[in-house]
């Protein structure tokens, strides 16, 4: 927890972003055409599948990115996570990657979806410091804010289609990075030890040295 805390008190630095990803499921659902009656809304509708959106966000850039998949495999978040790091971020001295503990969120997997040997990585994953949230504290990932606010925004009705899916995510994206609209995080270490003071009991709390 105090890993991940200290990776939000850090001062903005370009060369070694903060930068936090996770995963949204979104259910496609289109309304039945009423020919009688073309502009009345009808409660059934009919299923097209799920698809998946990877969130990521700069908290302190007021930068984020939501890539609609077909699903969220570990080649997925592979190829996610290569195209951070060989475009956006393709410059970074180092970017610190805030995650959960999902199964995909580690690097042999992003080697195994590759093809890579663990010793030997591609290039641009050397320069991933990963930084996970504990089990079942997920809400520690700012990522998790920027995915509430696109559910409000954008994903709080129905899309039929991947295309539309898409369509609108990257609309809205474009718009809150038109803005730079930043993710103020004010939970901080000293907060965590008022609030889980039996945590701290004889522990030498943690110095960040990143």
């Amino acid at each position: 927890m105090e890993d991940v805390l200290a990776c939000y008190e850090r001062p903005y630095d370009p060369a070694e972003p903060v930068v936090c990803l996770d995963e949204k499921s979104k259910e496609l659902r289109s309304t039945p055409k009423q020919t009688s009656h073309p502009d009345r809304i009808d409660y059934e509708y009919r299923r097209h599948g799920t698809r998946n959106i990877f969130v990521t966000c700069e908290p302190k850039a007021g930068w984020r990115r939501a890539e609609v998949t077909q699903r969220r495999t570990k080649i997925d978040f592979a190829r996610h996570m290569e195209e951070l790091m060989t475009g956006r971020y393709r410059k970074a001295k180092r970017v610190h990657a805030v995650l959960d503990n999902l199964n995909t969120h580690f690097p042999k997997a992003v080697c195994e979806a590759l093809g890579f040997d663990v010793k030997h990585p591609p290039p641009w994953l050397k320069r991933v410091i990963w930084h996970h949230t504990p089990k079942h504290a997920s809400w520690l990932n700012a990522a998790e804010s920027e995915i509430s606010v696109l559910e409000r925004q954008c994903l709080n009705r129905r899309i039929p289609s991947e295309d539309d899916l898409r369509r609108e995510t990257n609309a809205w994206q474009r718009e809150r990075n038109g803005r730079r609209v930043l993710i103020n995080w004010n939970f901080s270490q000293l907060d965590a030890q008022a609030k889980f003071p039996s945590l701290y009991k004889g522990i030498t709390t943690y110095v960040a040295d990143h």
